[in-house]
């Protein structure tokens, strides 16, 4: 990573490693019922653990937790029952968000993006915070690799499964060490040596949503 660490942007920047375990309600968008997020800033050739947040959501009461969904994760509806709502909870975490220049970073960042998105106005640093996708990342570092589902990731540098995978921590941590790799492959390679080029080979925007129209709402309304 020695090549990044020259950069003063680099040097400057907070990573957010980040991940939600949520529902997939059908004809509706997912419902998150865990999120994680582990802070790490570049130190030297390293990335130094400064933070973490974990909390359970409780879904809408018409979100059901399914048989397939406990199976998934090992996240009851007993566990939930007493959490607190998906906007209170991001409002915790970006209460936390004080000292940037931030970037989230993701496997498969689109869908963190969009759970981010829908509860903006309880977490606007977060859904103003631009993104690094792992996946992108591995890609550009092993394109030979075929599958770049985080197990394999996993499997192909020795990072042993954590026993609770699907758990929005576990999933963290052992992203940051996919996360670690990754950037100091890249960097070896010359793929990227600043901020601004690893922005271009696996960055992405906050994702926006639509808003309605005024007169729209009004007419639905």
């Amino acid at each position: 990573m020695d090549r990044l660490t020259q950069d003063p942007r680099w040097r400057d920047l907070t990573l957010i490693v980040i991940d939600f375990e949520g529902l997939t309600p059908t004809g509706r968008p997912a419902e998150p019922i865990e999120v994680a997020a582990l802070a790490l800033r570049p130190e030297g050739d390293r990335l130094v653990e400064v933070g973490r947040f974990d909390s359970l959501i409780r879904p809408p009461a018409d979100v059901p937790v399914t048989e397939m969904d406990t199976r998934q994760t090992g996240i009851t509806a007993q566990m939930l029952a007493g959490q607190a709502q998906a906007g209170e909870v991001m409002a915790r975490l970006d209460a936390n968000l004080t000292a940037q220049p931030y970037r989230l970073v993701a496997h498969h960042a689109s869908t963190e993006a969009g759970m981010i998105a829908r509860q903006a106005e309880h977490c606007p640093v977060l859904a103003a915070t631009s993104l690094l996708d792992t996946v992108r990342l591995a890609r550009a570092v092993l394109p030979w690799l075929g599958s770049y589902r985080l197990d394999n990731l996993l499997g192909h540098y020795g990072i042993p499964k954590p026993a609770d995978r699907h758990r929005a921590m576990p999933d963290v941590e052992v992203t940051a060490k996919v996360l670690g790799r990754l950037l100091t492959e890249g960097c070896a390679a010359g793929r990227w040596r600043t901020l601004l080029e690893l922005d271009a080979a696996a960055g992405l925007q906050p994702k926006r949503l639509a808003m309605v129209p005024e007169a729209e709402q009004s007419a639905l309304f």
